[in-house]
């Protein structure tokens, strides 16, 4: 590898609700010619913008580093990461510390490191970079570390870490609806057809407004219950998409509890009620049992990979059928079911790859409302 002396490092990081599903871009130019020497990105998880931020900037120096640079030039949207390691401002958020040192330690291996601030504008091949890995969940290995990307080839992604599941997968974003007055109430809602409240559309209002700036889904798909069916209709606008309802992603049926609380639940059928609370396989009066959900589920699932792989979906439904495609992607025991919480249009993400493999993303992320 030829070292260049003199580089110039743009880099750029971003959180989709600050915390939120975040990544990181950085790209190395020669300074004399403008060619692009390096190229990195990478999702990393639910973290904020300023540990995106740093995050960018240690891979761009990095990079520099490996190319034997002696003179580096960074360029940053970040106003807080260009004071900071220019030394004008201090470095006080635990978080930030760390990663304040190992951005210094790299840069004293420089013979000399400048920091400047630019507008967002003219930071858009880092910006671009930062967006692949957020809508991508980019793995360091999606790019090369040293050399250009030519723009029309992009390698497929790859499971997080070391899992090993290839291919790219179907997401899933998985939306639950958003307040009923029977959830006000703590009430038991399985086929019941509550609409939402006020709070509720407020809520699906928040929601669509969020998953409509962040773009890059194929398709809505809703349970056919009303309360589901609101909370995606509006998401759908936001998206400009149709709305497509599937009947498996509905509710489990709560037979005779449906509307009860849980003590009047427990006080109508004491041993029933105690053992359901233990035991997927019994239902309720009338009802559905759990394990009878996770069959129609796992058909729910086949279903999307099917049709859409690869591709970002939008699911809208509940807290059994989207609890059941956590466990399912976490390939997980029923104890999830009951130790779970989902709150009132909450977010989840969960992956599926071709070969089979599966990951969580994101769980019960409400940073939208």
């Amino acid at each position: 590898m030829t070292a260049v002396s003199h580089v110039r490092v743009e880099a750029d990081g971003g959180s989709r609700g600050n915390p939120g599903p975040a990544g990181y871009g950085a790209v190395v130019f020669d300074a004399d010619t403008g060619a692009v020497l390096a190229e990195r990105r990478e999702f990393l998880g639910v973290v904020t913008n300023n540990v995106a931020e740093y995050s960018g900037l240690i891979a761009g120096l990095t990079a520099a580093s490996d190319l034997g640079a002696g003179v580096v030039e960074v360029r940053m949207d970040s106003k807080l990461v260009v004071e900071q390691m220019s030394g004008r401002w201090k470095v006080k958020h635990p978080d930030m510390i760390p990663l304040a040192q190992r951005a210094r330690e790299l840069a004293s291996g420089f013979d000399r490191v400048t920091y400047t601030w630019i507008p967002r504008a003219e930071n858009s091949h880092a910006d671009r970079l930062a967006n692949e890995a957020m809508d991508g969940g980019a793995q360091p290995e999606d790019v090369p570390e040293v050399g250009p990307v030519p723009a029309a080839v992009e390698k497929t992604p790859t499971a997080p870490g070391w899992t090993g599941a290839v291919g790219k997968p179907t997401r899933l974003l998985l939306l639950r609806h958003g307040q009923t007055p029977l959830s006000v109430e703590r009430r038991y809602s399985g086929r019941g057809n509550p609409q939402l409240t006020e709070v509720g559309l407020a809520q699906a209002a928040a929601a669509a407004a969020r998953l409509g700036g962040r773009g890059g889904v194929a398709a809505v798909v809703s349970s056919p219950l009303g309360r589901a069916r609101q909370t995606a209709q509006a998401a759908a606008d936001a998206l400009g998409l149709p709305l497509t309802v599937h009947e498996g992603l509905t509710e489990t049926d709560f037979g005779a509890w449906e509307g009860l609380t849980f003590r009047e639940a427990s006080e109508r059928d004491p041993d029933l009620h105690r053992a359901w609370l233990g035991d997927t396989s019994i239902r309720p009066p009338e009802g559905e049992s759990f394990d009878e959900v996770r069959v129609r589920i796992e058909e729910v699932r086949a279903d999307l990979v099917r049709e859409y792989p690869g591709q970002n979906v939008l699911v809208v439904s509940h807290v059994t059928p989207i609890k059941t495609l956590l466990q399912l992607a976490l390939d997980s025991g029923p104890s999830l079911l009951y130790r779970l919480h989902l709150d009132l249009a909450s977010l989840s993400i969960a992956e599926f790859y071709p070969d089979g493999g599966a990951s969580v993303r994101l769980v019960n992320d409400t940073s939208h409302l």
